[in-house]
């Protein structure tokens, strides 16, 4: 796996992208109906592994874990009992995939059951009635996978220098972004809720408390480039006017959140040191301007092998 971050423009594989967008959905949601619900939909999400994406363990019959496996280019299901069956990724439509899912899931002894329709997508079309052929342009899966392994590492290394709540670093289906949530630990104003293709009891639920959250999507999410993300809520008066890092970012007053191009990054002589900077310093603004107690949840980046000193007064 290279290190050099890759190009990855988000018109060159659209198609691709949006057909991916939508297998991942369908996992999602059999994820989502088997699943326990945990705090901020923390249980429907997906995690960059050494393959691709992965739903870690799913309860459904004994143990379920579904993985989308970028590289080779297949959807692996692996129960804890050793079952495993795969259905390729090529190009096809939704309902073909879904058909697919669906009968894998069975053979595998789970219960497929679960809403059948997008969230989070404009015009969405019920996964069974979506027959328009999908491309699937192998490589640019490859060069997407290469690229949220590199960002996953550096939002990883940002988690660890805050003590406080923190959500992990996971991929939500919905939106089809890698995101990484802070807490300031107390509640936030009750949200309004109208978020486009998402029921107000989960964004209520999901902004129940204050938050600075920062991610990653590979275009189609307000922007037709591949963007890292960066907002607050509720948001304080004078973020969108703060000074941020690098030169690059701007505050997007459509989205009400900073936005700073993929390219940016990919084509910097230190990208994991400019994305930590935007990371760093939109969070501060976050912070500073809502009020958070930074002395008492922050702490130095974390090391191998070193653990985090504690002082007396903890």
């Amino acid at each position: 796996m290279s290190t050099v971050w890759p190009e990855i423009p988000y018109t060159a594989w659209q198609e691709t992208c949006s057909a991916l967008h939508l297998y991942a959905e369908i996992v999602g949601k059999y994820r989502l109906a088997r699943t326990p619900w945990v705090n901020h939909s923390w249980h429907a999400t997906y995690y960059v592994n050494a393959r691709g994406l992965t739903t870690s363990l799913i309860p459904d019959i004994v143990g379920v874990e579904i993985t989308f496996d970028l590289l080779r280019h297949v959807v692996r299901g692996e129960t804890t009992d050793g079952s495993r069956m795969e259905i390729p990724l090529g190009p096809m439509s939704v309902a073909e995939f879904d058909a697919r899912f669906r009968e894998m899931i069975t053979r595998l002894g789970g219960t497929p059951d679960f809403h059948d329709c997008p969230n989070e997508v404009p015009d969405p079309v019920p996964f069974r009635d979506d027959n328009r052929k999908r491309p699937y342009d192998a490589a640019a899966v490859e060069r997407f996978f290469r690229a949220l392994v590199l960002i996953d590492r550096v939002f990883f290394r940002f988690r660890t220098s805050f003590l406080g709540k923190v959500s992990p670093v996971h991929l939500f289906w919905g939106a089809f972004d890698l995101a990484v949530t802070r807490f300031s630990g107390r509640p936030a104003p009750l949200h309004p809720g109208g978020a486009p293709g998402l029921p107000d009891d989960v964004t209520r639920e999901a902004y129940s408390h204050q938050v600075s959250s920062a991610g990653f999507w590979p275009g189609g999410g307000g922007t037709d480039f591949p963007a890292f993300y960066s907002y607050t809520y509720p948001m304080p008066d004078g973020f969108a006017e703060a000074k941020v890092a690098p030169a690059q970012a701007y505050f997007d007053q459509k989205l009400k959140e900073f936005v700073l191009p993929y390219e940016a990054v990919q084509k910097s002589a230190d990208p994991d040191a400019v994305l930590m900077a935007f990371l760093d310093s939109t969070y501060r603004a976050a912070a500073d301007l809502g009020g958070w107690n930074r002395a008492a949840l922050e702490c130095p980046v974390g090391q191998p092998l070193r653990p985090r000193p504690v002082s007396q007064q903890e």
